[in-house]
C-alpha cells in the first residue's frame, strides 16, 4: 500500500556552496515529512524540486541566502512556478540551544515558513539591477585598489631617497602617475628599488584608471534604462543611484511602501520610549551601502538645491541639530528615489528635436549656453545616446519658444 502524503507542504533549504540540505513539513501539522541533500547543480536542483513535490502541493519554500548561495536554487524554483521567500538564518542563541547541524537548519527554516512571519521575496536577479550589480562590484573593487596604490604610492615618495624625492615631489595627480610609469630605475640599490616600486604602482594606478573608465559608461547606460527618472532627480549621480536600484532590485513591487524602502535604507528611526520618555532613536541597520548613497545624495543637494537648503534651515529652526535634520532629509530622499522607481517617467520623443532645431537655424552651441549645459548633451539628447527626460522637456520647450 503507497503510504498516504498531505495534500500541502512547505521546505526549508539550508544552502551552502557544494551543497544543499532541504526539509519538507505538514503544512498543517508541521510534522517534518523527509530531508534531502542535494549538490548544487542544475541536476540537483531538479533532484530538490521532484523530492519536494512528491510529498503534495508545495505552499512555499523558504531558502537561505537568495542573494548568495541559494541566488542559483531561487531562480531555478520561481522559474518552475514554486513560491520563494527569504529565510533569515537562525539566530546564535537558537543555534546553541538546539544545535547546528545542515538537516536542523533546514527544518528550522521550514518552520518560520509555518510561523506567519512576513518574509522578503527573493530578489530574480535576471535583468537590468543585476547586470548593474556585477558591474558596480568590479568597479568598487577598482576603486579601492586604486586608493590603496595611490596611498602606498604617495608613503614611498615620503621616505624616498632625497634624489627621488626631489625629483618627484613637484608633481601630482596624474602627470606624477604619468612621469612615475614612464621612468627607467637606476643609480644605487635602494634608489632603484623605491624606483621600480613607484613604477609599478604607477602603471597599476594607470590600468585600474582605464578599468574604471570601461566600467562607468556602462553602467550610466543600464542605469539610464532601468530608471531615468532616478537620474532625473535634484544631487543623483549614476554611482549612487545604481547602488539604491541593486537595494531595490529588479522587482520593485518587493517594496511594498515608502516606509519599507526607508526602513531597507536604514534612514528609518527606530522608537525608544520607556514610561514617560518618549523619543526616536537612530536605525543602524538596513543597507549600509543604500544609506551612504543617500548621504551622499543629502550633502550634494544641500550645496546646490535652494529648496533643500531652505528644508535644512525649517528643521534646524525647530530646534533639530544639523545632523538630525540631515536624516530627516534622507529619508525625504528615500521618498523621491522609490517614487521615481515605481513610477518611471513617459520616454519622450526625440525623432522631432533635430529637424526643429534646423529649421530654426539654430546649433548646438546656441541651445547648450541657452540651456546651462555642455553642446555634447544636446547632441546625446538628439542622437538617442543620452537619456535625460527633464532636460529633454526643457529642449523643446525651448526650441518651441525660441
Amino acid at each position: 500500500m503507497m503510504p498516504t502524503h498531505p495534500s500541502t507542504v512547505v521546505a526549508g533549504v539550508d544552502t551552502h556552496l557544494a551543497t544543499h540540505h532541504v526539509a519538507v513539513l505538514d503544512h498543517t501539522t508541521g510534522a517534518l515529512l523527509g530531508d534531502l541533500e542535494i549538490e548544487t547543480s542544475l541536476t540537483g536542483y531538479r533532484q530538490l524540486l521532484d523530492f519536494v513535490t512528491s510529498f503534495g502541493t508545495v505552499a512555499l519554500v523558504g531558502v537561505e541566502g537568495t542573494s548568495s548561495y541559494g541566488a542559483g536554487l531561487s531562480r531555478f524554483l520561481t522559474r518552475a512556478g514554486i513560491a520563494v521567500r527569504e529565510v533569515i538564518r537562525p539566530k546564535r542563541a537558537a543555534r546553541r540551544l538546539h544545535g547546528k547541524t545542515d538537516p536542523l537548519d533546514a527544518i528550522l527554516a521550514a518552520r518560520t515558513l509555518l510561523t506567519g512571519e512576513t518574509l522578503p521575496l527573493p530578489k530574480p536577479g535576471t535583468g537590468n539591477v543585476e547586470a548593474i550589480r556585477v558591474l558596480l562590484t568590479a568597479r568598487e573593487s577598482a576603486v579601492k585598489a586604486r586608493t590603496q596604490a595611490i596611498v602606498q604610492l604617495k608613503s614611498l615618495l615620503v621616505t624616498a631617497p632625497d634624489q627621488v624625492r626631489d625629483t618627484y615631489r613637484r608633481l601630482t595627480g596624474k602627470a606624477l602617475h604619468a612621469k612615475l610609469a614612464a621612468c627607467r630605475p637606476h643609480g644605487p640599490v635602494d634608489q632603484s628599488s623605491t624606483m621600480t616600486a613607484l613604477r609599478s604602482l604607477a602603471r597599476r594606478i594607470r590600468d585600474l584608471d582605464d578599468e574604471i573608465n570601461l566600467l562607468n559608461p556602462q553602467l550610466q547606460t543600464l542605469v539610464a534604462q532601468t530608471a531615468p527618472g532616478v537620474l532625473d532627480l535634484v544631487g543623483v549621480g549614476v554611482i549612487s543611484a545604481a547602488q539604491l536600484l541593486v537595494t531595490v532590485g529588479d522587482d520593485p513591487t518587493r517594496i511594498h511602501s515608502k516606509a519599507a524602502f526607508a526602513k531597507l535604507c536604514g534612514v528609518a528611526p527606530i522608537p525608544a520610549s520607556s514610561g514617560k520618555t518618549h523619543r526616536m532613536r537612530l536605525n543602524r541597520g538596513g543597507d549600509r551601502r543604500a544609506n551612504r548613497a543617500l548621504h551622499t545624495i543629502a550633502l550634494a543637494r544641500a550645496r546646490i538645491d535652494p529648496d533643500t537648503i531652505a528644508y535644512l534651515a525649517k528643521k534646524q529652526a525647530e530646534g533639530k541639530t544639523r545632523r538630525e535634520a540631515t536624516r530627516c532629509l534622507k529619508r525625504y530622499i528615500s521618498h523621491l528615489i522609490i517614487t521615481a522607481i515605481w513610477t518611471p517617467p513617459v520616454v519622450p520623443p526625440i525623432n522631432d528635436l533635430r529637424p526643429l532645431r534646423h529649421a530654426k537655424g539654430l546649433t548646438t552651441t546656441q541651445a547648450g549656453h541657452a540651456l546651462g549645459v555642455w553642446p555634447a548633451r544636446i547632441s546625446g539628447i538628439e542622437r538617442g545616446t543620452l537619456r535625460n527626460d527633464t532636460l529633454t522637456t526643457r529642449y523643446r520647450e525651448w526650441l518651441t519658444t525660441a
